[in-house]
């Protein structure tokens, strides 16, 4: 009897942690590498979840007054570990991210390198496409 629950709870646990392992996408499954885009922008928010760090941009935008855009960084852990700290992209705070566009045509981006105002410069990279854009 206890082998079945065990064998049933062992199961339930697999199971739930299917989902968030078969959300993580490949760079080339979502971004494009032929449209590299450089945005300056103010920060309104950072969200801080794995698999990856999301910074969103207000940015201004020639044919309209703001386009708000969403970027995608590296996991928490390896922005940390270049020196990005939750506290240094507080809303307000002007950026410039390079990066690459969303293959579905919106205000999405993988962020190849952020530059802070400060100077700090990160570099983001996907294992798929380890070079910045020129």
């Amino acid at each position: 009897m206890q082998a079945r629950v065990l064998s049933s709870v062992a199961a339930l646990a697999v199971l739930l942690g299917a989902p968030p392992l078969l959300a993580h996408h490949s760079f080339a499954a979502e971004f494009d590498a032929s449209k590299s885009v450089k945005l300056r922008g103010t920060v309104t928010r950072m969200e801080w979840t794995n698999p990856h760090v999301w910074i969103y941009l207000d940015v201004p935008w020639p044919d309209e007054k703001t386009v708000s855009w969403a970027i995608e960084a590296d996991a928490p852990n390896a922005m940390f570990r270049q020196g990005f700290r939750t506290n240094v992209a507080q809303p307000g705070t002007v950026m410039v991210v390079e990066g690459y566009r969303a293959k579905n045509g919106t205000s999405t981006a993988k962020a190849m390198k952020v530059s802070l105002p400060d100077g700090h410069v990160l570099f983001v990279r996907s294992p798929e496409h380890p070079q910045p854009p020129k």
